[in-house]
Parts: structure tokens; C-alpha cells; sequence
């Protein structure tokens, strides 16, 4: 990722002999930093400064993923590992995994001694995710996480049991809530992604009506970037606004106390 002197990000693979255009920072030839380790601030002979990267995973997810659906972006993901108790070793399946943002997270957060089963409907979707996380690997190296992409409908049922989580980025989420129940280890985590309030209504009533959940939470993230410069400090003119709603409930038993 180069970044010329007025913060502007350019994403680029890099080749032998190749030269590339980056707005004020002007032809910036790629042997000068093949070979040098990321994390440089180069400067030229004619004073022209500009910034070296390795992309990171927000990077990749932003700007260099290849999107057939809309994806759930990285200030939602950060909250979405958290509020689905992730942690290395978990058991989890995810439904409905779109362009693969999500999946990228998990594999990478659940570890080689964790499970992660991603289910897709819809087959071009599954190889959309598929070529994605051959690229990434190809990137950035492989990914120890065992991981199974299955073509399926969690309305239908889910055939995997005593999950750590599930999570779900589909349009009636309710339709599966029964389903998610049997599949999920007691105080285990179900976690929606969902875009409208009509939807978050439906989801958190089901939820919020069924024996088998407890602590029903709903929740949106805006993100508010800052501006800093020698003699004042304000926020940005845009922000990350809204984006989507995660709705979580955990699964509960209720038992009779004599």
C-alpha cells in the first residue's frame, strides 16, 4: 500500500520493472521497494515522500476484496468476534458468507485447534469464498483453522451440534432461531448481522419469546474519525455511519426449582 504525502492510499501489487502513477507522489517505480521490508517512508530526489505498507486484514477487506454482496465491515467485525465469545479453539459455523469478509476474520481468530463451518445456499457464492481465501493465502500465507464451506440452508436445519457460536448474515434470521437452538451448547452465543430495524423488531421478538434464549442484546456501531494537525484537533467531515445491527442472545435452559 503506497500513500503519497496528503494521505491518499494506493493499493498495488508489485512486479520487477513495473512503474505506477499515484496522484502527487507521480511515477513511483516498484524495484525501488521490491526486496526492502515493509514499513518504509521513502523520499526521492526530487523531495517527493511517500509511505510503504503491507496491507493489513481491514485493509484487504476494504480495499482490495472482491465483492459479489454487500460485506460486513471491519468496525462491525471487531464487535462481532467479541460479542460472540470467539476465541481460538471455538466451535463455529456462519451462515450466509457473501463476499467473505467475516470468513477471513474467524479463520483467522479461531486457530489451528478451532472449527469454523461457513454454509452458503447459493453455489457461486461458496466459490466466490472459496477464490477469495485462495487469494488471501496466497498473500499472506495459510491459515490454520480447520474449515469446511458446505452448501446448505440453515432453515432447513443445521446438522452440526454443541457449537461455542453461530453466526448469521441472512435476511429472516427468525427462520433459523429453532434450528440454531438445537445446534448450540447451552450458554452458547447466536449472533445476527442485519441491516433494517423492521428486521431487528421480527429477530429480537423471536428471540426475545422463546425459552431457549436469555440476554437479548441489539447493537450498532458508528465509527468517527479524528483529524489532528499542528494547531487543532476536530473531528472528520464524514463518518462510518450505519451499517448494520448485531443482535445476539445466548442459549439458556430453564429448568423447575422445587
Amino acid at each position: 500500500m503506497i500513500i503519497d504525502s496528503h494521505g491518499k492510499e494506493h493499493v498495488v501489487r508489485l512486479s520487477a520493472g513495473a512503474r505506477s502513477h499515484h496522484g502527487r507522489t507521480g511515477l513511483v517505480s516498484h524495484d525501488t521497494i521490491l526486496g526492502r521490508q515493509p514499513g518504509l517512508r521513502i523520499v526521492t530526489d526530487d523531495g517527493r515522500r511517500f509511505l510503504c505498507l503491507r496491507p493489513t486484514l481491514e485493509d484487504y477487506i476494504l480495499k482490495v476484496l472482491k465483492r459479489r454482496t454487500q460485506i460486513i465491515y471491519p468496525k462491525d467485525l471487531g464487535s462481532l468476534l467479541i460479542e460472540a465469545n470467539i476465541y481460538p479453539g471455538a466451535r463455529v459455523l456462519e451462515a450466509g458468507i457473501g463476499s467473505a469478509a467475516a470468513t477471513l476474520v474467524l479463520r483467522r481468530w479461531l486457530g489451528p485447534e478451532g472449527r469454523l463451518v461457513s454454509c452458503e445456499r447459493r453455489e457461486e457464492f461458496a466459490l466466490h469464498c472459496r477464490q477469495t481465501l485462495d487469494e488471501f493465502e496466497s498473500l499472506y500465507g495459510g491459515i490454520l483453522c480447520n474449515h469446511e464451506i458446505k452448501i446448505g440452508d440453515v432453515y432447513d436445519g443445521i446438522d452440526e451440534k454443541d457449537l461455542d457460536a453461530i453466526l448469521l448474515d441472512l435476511p429472516e434470521p427468525q427462520n433459523a432461531e429453532e434450528a440454531a437452538a438445537e445446534a448450540l451448547r447451552i450458554n452458547g452465543v447466536l449472533l445476527c448481522w442485519i441491516p433494517t430495524a423492521l428486521q431487528v423488531f421480527e429477530l429480537a421478538r423471536a428471540l426475545q419469546t422463546s425459552p431457549a434464549w436469555g440476554r437479548v442484546q441489539i447493537r450498532e456501531t458508528l465509527l468517527r474519525p479524528w483529524h489532528v494537525g499542528v494547531k487543532s484537533a476536530r473531528p472528520a467531515h464524514r463518518m462510518v455511519g450505519h451499517t448494520g445491527f448485531l443482535v445476539s442472545g445466548r442459549r439458556v435452559e430453564e429448568i423447575a426449582v422445587p
